[in-house]
């Protein structure tokens, strides 16, 4: 295994930081600037990004945006990537036509993109020796997060990673085997059987066992839909979500 496949393997997740050494803005004004060379839609370049610095803003972004977990509350910066519609719209009507962006798929790619230049930019904080950690709350709070960002319409929170010098060694999830994903010419679609045999390995380790076991339930997958993401959750959020959309402009 060269060193570029052996970083990715070995890649951890990082949620605790050591705020006895700073981050310049200049550090990462850097990443981004390398991160924004992004493949994007048509080089549109449907994205932006706010970094948040200084103890009382990140507090209260925490707060207000992402249920104060410890990883967006103990993080030395937070860095909100943006569906940015707005600044392409605005070219193209300076110069006279419409962007046509305001739909599904406008909002479609815009994701896309931003998806790519966040990860980007995790992956150059992580070679520059950096921790990260990618928060699930963004789409839970985004109204929130618009107003304490100041984002106009046609801007909209999509991804929020924390970012800070690692004071922990980090945490890697076991993922599924590389059989479960890579299919070649056709989808192969497993027998329960091989079903079952895909996700073993998941379900034995120490940290399913305990989550089956705190939680009371008969199996990881009971943790997954009565416990982490309940039907009933991810519908109201995804209403949520929908209504800050329909704001943004975007007709979905």
């Amino acid at each position: 295994m060269n060193p570029i496949e052996d970083f990715f393997i070995s890649r951890k997740t990082v949620r605790k930081y050591d705020h006895s050494k700073s981050i310049e803005p200049a550090l990462i004004a850097e990443l981004v600037n390398a991160a924004r060379m992004a493949p994007n839609t048509g080089n549109m370049q449907l994205y932006s990004v706010v970094v948040t610095t200084g103890a009382d803003e990140i507090a209260a972004l925490a707060r207000e945006g992402h249920f104060n977990q410890p990883a967006s509350a103990g993080a030395q910066a937070l860095l909100t990537f943006c569906v940015d519609m707005r600044r392409f719209a605005r070219w193209c009507g300076l110069n006279g036509t419409a962007s046509g962006l305001g739909n599904l798929q406008g909002f479609v790619w815009s994701v896309m993109d931003t998806t790519i230049f966040a990860q980007q930019f995790v992956t150059l904080a992580e070679l520059r020796g950096l921790g990260t950690c990618y928060l699930g709350t963004t789409t839970y709070n985004a109204e929130a997060i618009g107003r304490r960002l100041d984002l106009p319409q046609g801007v909209l929170p999509l991804i929020t990673v924390s970012l800070g010098w690692p004071a922990e060694e980090g945490d890697r999830k076991q993922r599924l085997p590389l059989g479960a994903v890579l299919h070649f010419g056709r989808y192969a679609d497993p027998t329960d059987d091989e079903l079952a045999a895909i996700y073993r390995a998941t379900e034995e380790s120490p940290e399913a066992r305990r989550f089956v076991e705190e939680n009371g339930k008969p199996s990881l997958a009971h943790v997954f839909t009565e416990v982490r993401y309940p039907k009933e959750s991810a519908e109201t959020f995804s209403n949520i979500y929908k209504e800050e959309i329909i704001k943004a402009g975007i007709k979905i």
